[in-house]
């Protein structure tokens, strides 16, 4: 925990434009969340009807008054946008606004930069960053003296912020290439992987659903998990038995979340690589979020964004246990469960056989009753449904099913 004293004093900012008004209530919510994630502590929100926001200074002539004596009088250190903004409006705002100016990206990269624990995650973080800063140099004076510390710019360094232009698009050339070559290494793991059958499932989800809490109970990992977003950035991927004994494995991604910055799309691509190949997706979905529907579109565009929209998935609804009532489920095939309720996790696991099925090919073989070794292998990588043995012939009979590129299919 932060303490007090430790705090950032910050003021949010939001216009609702042509969004539903509780959607715009959710995302400034959100915004208030992540804002806390970082090390913040919002002490005023001021939000405003308008079409579209002002060519200058985004919000009114009105409003800019109303947050610079807000500002003023709350001794808030930075101001944040739940929009984009344009390296113009920043500017301008600045002009007039003697805080820190941001917005609602600089703070989700700033929390990524908090999180991210390897050297491809911080990477990764790094080079949205300074992809986001680039176009934002030129005539950002006045902030720049600003942003020497706090929300919005921890990573890349206040020295890295201040260097010319040139030199940051060396940096992130240079970023690249190690990306590449890390990205390579991923992609030979998951190819030997592929060849050695290994049936791969992927979870995927907004943020703070759950699905670190979920790897865990299943796979008896010990991952960070915590009620805040964005809790995991590095992709892990763990083997686990199902009740058939077939050993699977599942890699956990980073959360998804509403109007998540373009430049992180792009950067987390190879980590979301770790789920692009696999053969089932568990979609996780926080059942007690009051905007569920959101975030299940949000998760569902976004796949989409990504190819990934054609990889069979169930759909996981988590936290039945903080309902009140009957959980509203819309995406199918589903299942409700509680990931502390050991019951729902062993269904979870004869459910997720359920849909394997009917992604792999049914077999049946005869092994010799000497051939004890290829049983054991059977049971590891196929997902073995019958065993009878015939005294006369000295054969086990066996039924069961594998992945369609199987050598099971083969023999």
């Amino acid at each position: 925990m932060v303490k007090e004293k430790e705090y950032e004093k910050v003021i949010i900012v939001g216009i609702e434009g042509q969004r539903e008004e509780q959607a715009f209530i959710y995302s400034f919510d959100e915004l208030e969340q992540l804002v806390e994630n970082a090390g913040g502590k919002v002490v005023a929100r001021l939000s405003q009807k308008r079409e579209r926001p002002d060519h200058k200074t985004f919000i009114g002539k009105g409003k800019i008054s109303e947050l610079k004596s807000l500002v003023d009088e709350l001794g808030a250190q930075t101001v944040v946008f739940n929009h984009e903004l344009s390296p113009s409006h920043m500017r301008n705002i600045q002009e007039v606004i003697d805080a820190k100016v941001i917005d609602r990206i600089q703070v989700i990269l700033d929390i990524f930069a908090l999180r991210a624990k390897s050297k491809e995650g911080q990477l990764q973080v790094e080079l949205a960053q300074l992809s986001y800063i680039l176009p934002r140099l030129a005539g950002q004076g006045v902030n720049m003296s600003r942003l020497g510390a706090g929300i919005g710019t921890r990573g890349p360094g206040e020295t890295k912020l201040e260097t010319d232009r040139r030199h940051i698009q060396s940096q992130m050339s240079d970023i690249k290439r190690e990306l590449k070559k890390i990205s390579a290494h991923r992609k030979r793991s998951r190819e030997q992987r592929k060849e050695s059958n290994v049936f791969q499932i992927g979870l995927i989800g907004y943020t703070n659903t759950g699905k670190s809490t979920l790897l865990n109970k299943l796979t008896e990992a010990d991952t960070y998990e915590k009620d805040q977003l964005f809790a995991t950035l590095d992709p892990l991927t763990r083997k686990f038995e199902l009740p058939s004994g077939m050993q699977v494995t599942m890699t956990d991604t980073v959360g998804f979340i509403q109007d998540l910055p373009t430049q992180l799309i792009e950067a987390f691509k190879s980590t979301l690589e770790e789920s692009m190949d696999v053969d089932l997706l568990l979609h996780v979905i926080d059942a007690s979020a009051d905007n569920l529907i959101t975030q299940e579109q949000t998760v569902l565009s976004l796949l989409n964004e990504l190819d990934m929209e054609e990889i069979p998935t169930l759909n996981v609804y988590n936290k039945k246990d903080l309902v009140d009532g009957p959980v509203k489920s819309t995406l199918y095939p589903n299942i409700i469960v509680s990931a502390y309720d050991n019951e729902d996790m062993e269904t979870l696991k004869e459910r997720v056989e359920t849909e394997m099925k009917k992604i792999m090919k049914p077999y049946r073989l005869e092994i010799e009753s000497h051939r004890g070794d290829l049983l054991v292998e059977l049971r590891q990588q196929t997902l073995l449904q019958r065993q009878l043995y015939d005294d006369d012939k000295q054969v086990y009979f066996v039924e069961g099913y594998a992945k369609p590129d199987s050598k099971w299919l083969t023999k």
